[in-house]
């Protein structure tokens, strides 16, 4: 039974208990649609009856025992016989399990299609009791995410709309999360974006997003990736919760009808922790996103990043190089930074003189001269790199080459005694070369230059304590790329989802792809060819693994599931002899 149809169900309990009038149980089935939440969140939230009232009710008018899970202790092992996943999305929480009786709070009881799935995951037979939505989200939260319970309680303070910032906050720039808790004078709001990125930090999210819409405010963190929603604060607060953030970054919170940039940094258990933060105006108020760059998840060393062993045998041979250019593509978030950086820190020497110009820079790193770009100074890439030639430099990293004059220093650099790493936006690896020719490069130059070029991505790496064996057709393994013998002997995994994991992932690893550039790849970009030519050309004589075979590679491991190689790589258009040709391109001589 959906949702709906249950809601329908509750209001005909409301109307014959009379306990509310007919046109008022009505105003709150359209609320509870209009807000896309169940009937009985409306009539708690914002009606005129408590829980223990209406749960009663319902318990005796459904014929379902009713149970009260504030007080519940609940097993983490048993709420785990079922995915975090399915539990929240259909409102069911495992309370306890004896021999082959599992006890189960539900919020509808009538969901025959989701009770007879459970019956046959678990292997159980299924004693409902009846508990409402809220109250299951709040359990599961207190097993699957138990920092929840103290923001809960911050935005019960947050609850009253007329709650502001004094403008004059001197809390800037430097944030202690140490003693998160510490002050309780401290204002609702401030309390509540504290936690909220206290939380981040501790899930390992890469980014906060605070979204407005017409009657709801959205918080959500991405984390390996992927966005999920955290809370939903009162809209009335969207202003005092935005001013805060614009405060801490030193913005103007007056302003609030153009798009606004800046950063702070926080303290975390003795380390510092930077924040990017973008303000956009929108229709229904100001969004925020706050990048989270966190020296203390960066792995700096090539053999943690879960590179094939012949990819990463071409990147070390590619920076170890006195002179040239390499670099790292693929779209934003890809990991590109990471791998420049940790390119870096492996080569990194006294003998040497490196620098760096970025925008921002993620990440200090000791020994390196790290210059900042600043488009209202004047400091653009250009300026500073022909500033840095005069420098003396051995090796120049590049956050990101974004126009001709860029690219074409570069080259230049390249072509006289100086090691570049930077990163370019492009699909693949082969596609970098026909990028660089459209900015404006000459084909010779480009090939003279360039030692290798590179495409990565970001896959989630699945969870080692929760993860499921699947079977898929051969037809099917065969059509995405894998070998008949691979399709016919495949052990796949599919993601569960437990407590120690995101959905039935944990983590991420990179996908890299790289194309060390040979004499007959040269006189190929010096033709003009194409990048599917160039592409082909380089599986065909062993210069590369695509993307989509490391993918593979890894799901065949167990590392991931073949979903996610499908949603992070592009198929290879290549010929079957092509395709073919991958599996001798993986051993390393």
């Amino acid at each position: 039974m959906s949702s709906r149809l249950f809601d329908k169900r509750v209001a005909r309990v409301l109307e014959d208990a009379e306990i509310l009038p007919p046109e008022e149980i009505a105003q709150y089935v359209a609320r509870a649609e209009e807000e896309r939440c169940s009937l009985t969140s409306i009539l708690v939230k914002k009606g005129n009856l408590e829980e223990n009232q209406l749960l009663g009710l319902l318990a005796s008018r459904l014929k379902v025992t009713p149970i009260n899970l504030h007080d519940c202790t609940l097993d983490p092992e048993v709420v785990r016989s079922i995915p975090q996943e399915t539990a929240s999305t259909h409102y069911v929480l495992p309370i306890s399990r004896i021999e082959n009786v599992l006890t189960l709070a539900v919020a509808s009881p009538f969901d025959v299609v989701t009770l007879d799935h459970l019956r046959n995951t678990t292997g159980c037979e299924l004693r409902l009791v009846l508990s409402l939505d809220d109250s299951i989200t709040k359990a599961l939260n207190r097993v699957y995410n138990p920092g929840a319970a103290e923001l809960e309680a911050v935005m019960g303070e947050m609850g009253d709309p007329k709650v502001e910032l004094n403008a004059n906050d001197s809390e800037v720039t430097d944030l202690d999360l140490d003693s998160i808790s510490g002050d309780q004078e401290e204002s609702p709001v401030v309390k509540f974006v504290n936690l909220i990125i206290y939380q981040a930090i501790k899930d390992r999210a890469s980014d906060i997003h605070i979204e407005p819409f017409e009657k709801v405010v959205r918080v959500r963190f991405r984390g390996d990736g992927i966005c999920s929603e955290a809370h939903k604060p009162p809209k009335a607060l969207l202003n005092s919760i935005v001013s805060r953030i614009k405060i801490m970054a030193s913005l103007d919170i007056a302003e609030r009808r153009r798009p606004q940039d800046g950063k702070f940094q926080i303290r975390l258990e003795g380390r510092q922790v930077d924040f990017r933060v973008s303000v956009l105006p929108t229709v229904h108020g100001e969004k925020v996103v706050m990048r989270i760059l966190d020296g203390g998840n960066l792995a700096l060393s090539l053999d943690t990043l879960g590179f094939e062993e012949r990819a990463l045998s071409d990147f070390r041979t590619g920076i170890a190089a006195d002179y040239g250019m390499i670099l790292v593509t693929g779209p934003t978030g890809s990991g590109k930074s990471t791998t420049l950086y940790s390119a870096v820190k492996e080569i990194l020497s006294d003998e040497l003189n490196f620098v760096t110009v970025e925008d921002p820079v993620e990440y200090q790193v000791f020994g390196v001269n790290q210059v900042q770009v600043s488009e209202k100074r004047g400091l653009t890439f250009s300026g500073a790199l022909r500033s840095i030639l005069r420098q003396d430099p051995d090796v120049i990293m590049i956050g990101e080459i974004r126009d001709t004059e860029t690219i074409e220093i570069a080259i230049k650099a390249a072509l006289t005694g100086h090691l570049v790493l930077s990163t370019l936006h492009t699909n693949d690896a082969a596609s970098t070369i026909t990028r660089m020719v459209d900015m404006g490069v000459d084909p010779f130059m480009v090939a003279s230059s360039t030692l290798m070029v590179s495409a990565q991505r970001l896959s989630r790496r699945l969870c080692k304590h929760c993860k499921a064996p699947m079977g898929a057709p051969k037809e099917r393994l065969l059509a995405i790329g894998m070998t008949a013998e691979e399709a016919e002997t495949a052990h796949l995994f599919r993601p569960v989802g437990c407590a120690r994991c995101r959905m039935g992932y944990a983590g991420r690893f990179a996908l890299l792809e790289t194309m060390p550039l040979n004499e007959d790849l040269r006189r190929m970009i010096i033709e003009g060819k194409s990048a599917m030519d160039i592409k082909n050309r380089a599986i065909r004589e062993h210069q590369m693994i695509s993307l989509r075979r490391c993918g593979l590679l890894n799901a065949l491991r167990g590392n991931t599931s073949i979903e996610e190689v499908l949603r992070t790589t592009m198929p290879d258009d290549v010929a079957p002899a092509v395709r073919a040709a991958q599996l001798k391109a993986e051993i390393v001589d």
